[in-house]
């Protein structure tokens, strides 16, 4: 198994040795690529297929075809680092899927991983298989199925329609409608639906050897293809909170809005992340709790007002990452960058696009807000504390403001909150009365 590593925005050649991917094994990952919802109209949104090797681009995971696989890893550094390992960009990865997916992964589990000998796909499906077999042994969750069925003895009670249109001329069989308790239901069938997945993609032994034995617990769950799930079904109470997580994991494994599984004609699998999306619903998800009891309320992705009008229809439509309100009123706008600040040394716009500053600026005039907000990852390249830049819109002294600012994505999740607590009272004074 030919097995390669990059980071974002990284090349591999071809060749043959540890640094190079063979070229013939490079065509089928980039092929695996290709199918990806996230590859464009150019098929390289995930990986651009060149003459002399391949580049990674903003879309993070693991592609696999037979024979190879090729892991990309985003760079996430922090305050002062210049040089990252694989297994700390591991941990980080894992650390804000977690946090998006409200996966509640303890010390003791993430000690245990093989963080330098396994891809990012191989750590998930441990992880996943773990916290399985856990509440598997503790009994599969069972409801009762209300079931239609023709018997000699009746069973429940009698289906007067159906006895006399269907068994008229054969009154021997009884049209029968019963409850029966069964764990063939929608939730057991989204786990076997993510135990059959994994059980193609997994290269790991002893991944390979738990999905086995998940399998036969499921043996009587019936196999249901992943888009024909009925997440719908799925009821959630006091009985069965325990497999909350577990669905949220296997949501995240079997796809969602920020990854993409896929196989087809190509032999192979991805299992991808654009760093984009996962970057601005982090900062969502730690900015609803960092504003948690002071009155503000936080929308992702809300807002859906349009920048022009012709006769009467809107154009345009804008939709920000994250607006802050306080009653009616909006009052800051953010748009998140999964992009690297350039240092001010290098350029006085330390990277920041026009394009970007437009866009606030419209926002500041849409939503009648005074404050804007550009948030990027920090790294190591950048001063060490976190950049926190406020620029007059429009002349100086005006009361509209854009603030450029920068976080620390590295570290505990409530390092994070803190850091966005302080960020925030800068703009949101009562936030930290609250």
């Amino acid at each position: 198994m030919i097995r390669r590593t990059l980071r974002e925005w990284q090349r591999i050649g071809y060749g043959d040795d540890d640094t190079t991917i063979p070229p013939a094994e490079a065509d089928r990952i980039a092929a695996v690529a290709e199918r990806s919802s996230f590859a464009g109209r150019g098929g390289e949104g995930v990986l651009e297929h060149g003459r002399k090797g391949l580049r990674a681009r903003g879309v993070v995971g693991v592609i696999a075809a037979p024979g190879c696989q090729l892991e990309i890893l985003p760079k996430i550094e922090g305050l002062g680092e210049h040089e990252t390992t694989d297994e700390a960009l591991r941990r980080r990865l894992i650390h804000m899927l977690a946090v998006v997916h409200d996966l509640r992964i303890d010390a003791g589990s993430l000690a245990q991983l093989g963080w330098q000998k396994d891809t990012i796909l191989e750590l998930l499906i441990r992880l996943f298989c773990a916290r399985l077999m856990e509440a598997v042994r503790m009994g599969l969750p069972r409801r009762y199925v209300d079931h239609a069925d023709d018997l000699p003895a009746l069973r429940g009670s009698l289906d007067v329609t159906r006895q006399f249109s269907r068994h008229a001329v054969a009154p021997q069989k009884l049209a029968c409608r019963y409850d029966d308790l069964s764990s063939d239901i929608a939730l057991n069938q989204v786990m076997r639906a993510a135990v059959t997945r994994l059980q193609r993609v997994a290269q790991a032994p002893d991944n390979q050897r738990i999905l086995r034995e998940l399998g036969f617990a499921y043996a009587d769950v019936t196999e249901v293809p992943v888009p024909a799930l009925r997440w719908d079904q799925i009821i959630l109470d006091r009985t069965n909170q325990r497999w909350r997580e577990l669905l949220s994991f296997a949501r995240l494994l079997l796809g969602d809005r920020h990854q993409q599984t896929s196989a087809g004609a190509t032999d192979g699998h991805a299992l991808l992340f654009e760093m984009n999306a996962l970057f601005e619903q982090y900062v969502a998800r730690l900015v609803t709790r960092a504003l948690a009891g002071s009155g503000y309320r936080v929308a992702a992705q809300g807002g859906h007002r349009d920048c022009l009008f012709e006769a009467g229809t809107g154009r345009f439509r804008t939709k920000p990452d994250l607006i802050i309100r306080q009653g009616d009123r909006t009052v800051l706008v953010i748009d998140t960058k999964w992009k690297r600040m350039a240092p001010r040394i290098d350029d006085p716009k330390q990277g920041v696009s026009q394009a970007d500053v437009y866009q606030l600026m419209a926002y500041s005039q849409l939503y009648r807000c005074p404050e804007v907000m550009l948030l990027y990852p920090h790294h190591g390249d950048l001063p060490p504390e976190p950049i926190s830049t406020r620029y007059a819109i429009g002349s100086d002294g005006a009361e509209e403001t854009l603030q450029v600012a920068t976080l620390d994505v590295t570290g505990p999740a409530h390092a994070h909150i803190e850091a966005l607590k302080r960020l925030l009272t800068q703009t949101l004074p009562a936030a930290v009365a609250a």
